[in-house]
């Protein structure tokens, strides 16, 4: 198991905790690095970015891992219709190598239909096989031997990954948020990353992953230092923009909030954006992208690894009129909840 893995204690004291600065987009790149240098000092282990429409993925890692070396670099996610397997055991295999006492994990995804519609490419009809398919390939890539694959999705002649790198190789994550998806991460895959999960939804998202094999759980913590009143309006676009894709749908209504999806997109369906919204309740809200105190994100994440998380991610939320203050307020209450 990984670096990331080993430290993680689930049930016998302090987990090792991550970062993701996906979120933190709107900060600007010094503060993200920024950031990410606070975290280390803190105690974070790991720090992970998103690959949508914003930053690449890879290059952002490599600039975090100049200035905060301790930390294991993560991609959560990265679009497997966006990468070629070759490709991306090419960066992971860069960072490795930049980076090789640090842990490297390639965190997959099939992508939600509206980031990959915005990319030229179509929703996958087959994504749990195209899944295995290029979990399969990537780990034959990063093997450093000749690979040549034929298969439904990718062929590749005689490609060798001229990097070379020593006994630790990169980590493969799958997002997974429905129970295909849940099991294959546990067959095939090193860890499994979930998000936009209510931690009582979490027993059930691990049993799906043990059913397939014994991945890693790893799970994204939304939560922002703040007060609900000030925020909400926030919080309500967040979750309605998941709410519309049917993946995330179904994994809403699989947690519970099957009443606010079904009002949402009904209402998103006729128009009415102020409905849609409003259609999301403090509940859900607070179940998924908490809005509290510090005594009160602390709770809201201990919860996850009282649930099953054997790594928890915090994703925090710049809401606010200082976006930087209520960032560096969530790291902080995130680590002391597991110092």
């Amino acid at each position: 198991m990984s670096t990331t893995a080993s430290r993680a204690s689930h049930g016998h004291g302090r987990p090792s905790i991550g970062l993701t600065v996906g979120s933190l987009g709107v900060l600007g790149p010094d503060a993200i690095i920024g950031v990410a240098q606070a975290a280390q000092a803190q105690g974070y282990s790991s720090v992970w970015t998103v690959e949508a429409t914003g930053t690449d993925a890879f290059s952002t890692l490599g600039a975090i891992s100049h200035a905060a070396p301790e930390l294991d670099l993560a991609t959560g996610i990265i679009p497997i219709q966006l990468r070629t397997p070759p490709l991306a055991a090419m960066t992971a295999a860069t960072l490795q190598w930049m980076r090789p006492d640090r842990d490297v994990l390639v965190g997959l995804g099939v992508s939600a239909p509206g980031i990959l519609r915005q990319h030229g490419e179509p929703p996958p009809d087959r994504p749990i096989a195209m899944m295995r398919e290029y979990v399969a390939l990537l780990r034959e890539c990063l093997s450093g031997e000749a690979v040549t694959f034929e298969g439904d999705f990718w062929q590749v002649h005689r490609f060798r990954l001229a990097v070379r790198l020593g006994d630790r190789r990169p980590k493969i994550v799958l997002a997974a948020l429905n129970p295909q998806m849940l099991r294959l991460a546990g067959e095939i895959a090193d860890g499994v990353l979930l998000n936009y999960m209510p931690a009582s939804h979490v027993p059930a998202a691990v049993a799906e992953v043990r059913a397939g094999g014994d991945a890693q759980i790893i799970c994204y913590v939304h939560a922002a230092a703040g007060e609900l009143e000030r925020s909400a309006r926030s919080a309500r676009r967040d979750l309605l923009n998941y709410v519309m894709a049917d993946g995330y749908a179904n994994a809403f209504r699989a947690a519970g909030f099957g009443d606010e999806v079904d009002e949402a997109r009904d209402r998103q369906s006729e128009r009415d954006r102020d409905g849609a919204l409003a259609a999301i309740s403090d509940e859900m809200i607070q179940a998924i992208d908490f809005i509290g105190t510090p005594a009160e994100i602390g709770a809201f994440a201990r919860a996850y690894v009282d649930a099953g998380v054997e790594h928890p991610v915090l994703m925090p939320l710049p809401w606010g009129d200082d976006r930087r203050a209520v960032t560096d307020a969530t790291v902080t209450a995130f680590a002391d909840a597991f110092a």
